[in-house]
């Protein structure tokens, strides 16, 4: 009985880093003045447009998703863990009129409502908040950002 092998497992891939996306556009650049010299057919036309495509299409897939794209669930233990002790309920025990309520984050919040404005408040800090980013991961004050965002522009906070 012949048993079937498969010589190379499955592993789990990871993203392509800067230098490999870097190399593969470096490659494009220098393959480009041999393209351009090349007399175009029709059939060549409609090959450069499929090649196009698929680089495009590479292009959108290994671009990685905003820093501040957070998990709302993952923020929520963040925020208990972090940030309930000044912030339990959305309120600001230190500074009662600095909420995490829509209508102060939209007065008080240095770029305006939104997730990217919450990112660059916990990571660098403002007035008597403290700077989290040496202290929380770049995922987690996306996570934390995401679920303050929800919270406030849901109205539900406590």
């Amino acid at each position: 009985q012949i048993k079937e092998v498969n010589p190379i497992p499955y592993t789990h891939q990871p993203e392509p880093s800067i230098k490999m996306k870097f190399v593969a556009v470096l490659i494009a650049l220098l393959a480009a003045p041999a393209v351009a010299f090349t007399p175009v057919t029709k059939a060549r036309a409609a090959q450069i447009k499929e090649v196009a495509a698929a680089a495009a299409a590479a292009a959108v897939l290994t671009t990685a998703a905003p820093a501040f794209a957070g998990d709302v669930d993952a923020g929520a233990l963040v925020f208990s863990a972090n940030c309930a002790a000044c912030h339990a309920g959305g309120n600001n025990v230190i500074q009662g009129e600095k909420t995490l309520r829509k209508d102060a984050l939209v007065s008080y919040l240095s770029g305006g409502f939104k997730e990217a404005s919450i990112v660059t408040q916990v990571t660098n800090g403002k007035n008597a908040m403290p700077a989290f980013g040496g202290r929380l991961g770049d995922d987690e004050i996306a996570d934390v950002a995401a679920y303050v965002y929800d919270q406030a522009s849901g109205d539900k906070w406590d």
